[in-house]
């Protein structure tokens, strides 16, 4: 911009100290560059530099974000993570998508989920990662419960991705008894997860679940996972609770414990307002989770919970019984992903 400016005063000479027959053409491209042009282009630098500006005493505001250890695996994470939902589930949205990713990086978040059943949400951080791949911890999930189809799963994932490896690969949605069966039989999922452990295309396995608490209690028996990603939000007390069921036995085992659900995909500002994200991902981030994982619509939310995350003070125990009762009219519509 600096070199067009040089340009336009050089022409304002030139138009000053030229012929009279050269005036309709240099008048003319005057006219475009001082009148138009210019103006344009010192109104778009502003903009970028007001946005760099609001961004970098955003990035500063708080210092870093809080890590915590991730179970047993020697690895620590941010306590707030980017989940696969939100914008990120859907299929042509790279203009939201894949810069709600790039800003999630500059903000600190180190911890970043998909799955291979989120529309095109893998797709999106194959664009986005590049070169900053190996800043973050990256997780993906598969939901088929044979070897072979989890296989190929992984192989997709990987190649959406572009990446060589995951850091965390998880059986995704374990819901019932027979999805057990399945799954750790001769020729299940966990087969394809201990080999691509084993072969370092992925560093740590996980399993997930948010519809049946005893049902992924008692797949943590069964396998040796390094993580579980389960629901976490003060609704969960009152029915089926995973907190109860399944946080304290991953406890026990030295798990990475991942929170879902947090804010019930949103439901919870539909109930209570907007002001109660706070309250929401505090009390999650106030349980004992490596991270809590939120999926984002705009960079704004992004933003908010960022700050949020960066602000944050345990809350007291007192507060998390308070704060239970006040959701339990509300705590069928806050959990409806176990319906």
């Amino acid at each position: 911009m600096v070199d067009l400016l040089s340009f336009g005063l050089l022409l304002t000479v030139a138009f000053a100290t030229s012929p009279r027959k050269c005036y309709p053409w240099l008048f003319t491209i005057h006219v475009l560059i001082i009148g138009v042009l210019i103006p344009f282009l010192i109104h778009d630098n502003e903009k970028g530099l007001k946005i760099q500006s609001g961004m970098a005493r955003l990035i500063k505001e708080g210092g870093a974000l809080p890590k915590r250890p991730l179970g047993k695996t020697g690895v620590e994470v941010t306590i707030l993570g980017l989940g696969g939902e939100g914008i990120l589930r859907t299929f042509g949205q790279e203009q939201e998508a894949v810069p709600l990713i790039q800003q999630a990086i500059d903000l600190g978040i180190t911890y970043f989920e998909s799955a291979r059943a989120y529309s095109g949400s893998e797709s999106y951080y194959g664009m986005a990662l590049k070169e900053r791949r190996r800043e973050i911890f990256l997780a993906s999930k598969s939901h088929e419960r044979k070897g072979d189809g989890a296989l190929k799963h992984l192989e997709v994932s990987l190649a959406t991705m572009k990446t060589d490896y995951l850091d965390l690969w998880m059986i995704h949605d374990v819901r019932t008894t027979k999805d057990l069966d399945m799954i750790f039989g001769p020729k299940g999922a966990a087969k394809a997860f201990e080999a691509a452990k084993r072969n370092k295309l992925v560093r740590f396995v996980g399993i997930s679940g948010h519809r049946n608490p005893t049902v992924l209690s008692r797949a943590l028996d069964l396998f040796p996972f390094d993580t579980v990603l389960m629901p976490v939000n003060p609704a969960e007390p009152h029915y089926w609770s995973f907190l109860q069921d399944v946080l304290p036995k991953a406890q026990s085992k030295g798990m990475g414990i991942l929170g879902m659900k947090t804010l019930s995909r949103g439901v919870c500002t539909k109930i209570f307002g907007v002001e109660s994200v706070e309250n929401f991902l505090r009390f999650a981030i106030s349980q004992p989770i490596s991270a809590a994982v939120v999926g984002c619509e705009t960079i704004e939310q992004l933003e908010m919970n960022v700050r949020m995350a960066k602000s944050f003070q345990p809350m007291p125990v007192r507060d998390q019984e308070i704060f239970i009762q006040k959701v339990k009219s509300y705590a069928r519509e806050l959990m409806y992903y176990k319906l």
